[in-house]
């Protein structure tokens, strides 16, 4: 208990006198310090005295599924920076390969009686995953946001970057360029917004099953996008429309292994416009999502939510921006 006492007081900053107080629940306790005793207390991980445990602490999980991916922490700082600003703490839960699951992700933020949770690049956007425990998260009347897409039947409020403008700015990009044979490296066949990806291209480029030939499949990874545009290169396409700037890199990889040069033989075109892409070499001509924007409409829906002012079920979509750099040129003449 003395320990309890001890690390409690130290990370709400307050005395063990005050925190005792509030776990005995006696008064004479500010509602801000006793807010900040009970944040650090589910922050912690210890368990709240039985008669407070009914109360949400005004603690919000942000579920990443990685932050490897630039875009991941750039995404996490603009959500944890508004819930501070919005008088909340924000719980930040990050998978691993082989670690923490995002399914024992929620069941541990449901013991935390957190306020609610924004998820980001999780299973919701891949259609044929699990959702159990997503739906535990509905039972239990728990305000949620997602992040870029998910399946419809979920019924959460969505904010997304348009992949569909994404799409006709990249290929009308490569085809101002004069590429006429352009494919795309996409993310797994259930990957939501890798669908809609694909769908704009097919209205973009009028594509029938003849063309389906240009899309390649990988898992978010360098070395997966390295082996599916190995593929696209060897039929003869000279545009790339990647799904991720990680899938961009693991494209110019590809073809620099191919004796291809980028962008004198190969265009290559990334999606988030992550950190450092400035810096590759050459520096990458993406489609940039408007992160700080859509981070903080999140947080904004959320809040919204937890407050009791209503619940918005429409998908907000967002405009991105096609950024011209170094890895794209004209077509090279045949």
């Amino acid at each position: 208990m003395t320990k309890r006492l001890t690390e409690v007081a130290k990370k709400a900053g307050v005395s063990e006198a005050t925190v005792s107080r509030v776990l005995n629940g006696r008064d004479g306790v500010s509602e801000a310090t006793r807010t900040a005793v009970l944040t650090a207390l589910d922050v912690l991980g210890y368990e709240r005295p039985t008669k407070l445990r009914g109360e949400r602490a005004r603690l919000v999980g942000l579920v990443l599924p990685e932050l490897q991916n630039p875009i991941f922490p750039a995404l996490a700082e603009v959500v944890t920076g508004s819930l501070a600003q919005r008088g909340y703490t924000p719980a930040l839960c990050a998978r691993t390969i082989g670690g923490v699951s995002e399914m024992d992700y929620v069941e541990m933020l449901l013991d935390h009686q957190v306020s609610g949770v924004i998820f980001a690049g999780g299973s919701y956007a891949l259609a044929d995953a699990r959702h159990d425990h997503y739906r535990r998260l509905t039972d239990r009347g728990l305000p949620v946001v997602l992040v870029n897409a998910g399946v419809d039947e979920l019924g959460f409020p969505r904010v997304s970057t348009d992949d569909a403008v994404a799409v006709e700015q990249a290929y009308g990009h490569l085809r101002s360029l004069g590429h006429e044979r352009i494919g795309m490296v996409l993310g797994p066949e259930g990957h939501v917004p890798s669908r809609r990806k694909l769908d704009a291209m097919v209205q973009a480029a009028g594509w029938g099953d003849v063309e389906r030939e240009c899309v390649e499949r990988s898992s978010f990874s360098m070395e997966g996008a390295r082996v599916a545009a190995t593929k696209l290169v060897e039929r003869g396409v000279t545009g790339i429309i990647c799904a991720s700037d990680v899938l961009a890199l693991g494209t110019i990889r590809a073809a620099r292994r191919l004796g291809r040069s980028v962008p004198t033989d190969i265009s290559v075109v990334g999606f988030d416009d992550s950190a450092f892409m400035t810096c590759t070499d050459p520096p990458l001509t993406t489609v940039r999502q408007p992160i700080e924007t859509m981070g903080q409409a999140a947080v904004d829906l959320l809040v919204t939510q937890i407050e009791g002012v209503g619940v918005l079920q429409d998908e907000l979509l967002f405009e991105p921006e096609l950024v011209v750099r170094g890895s794209t040129a004209p077509a090279p003449r045949r």
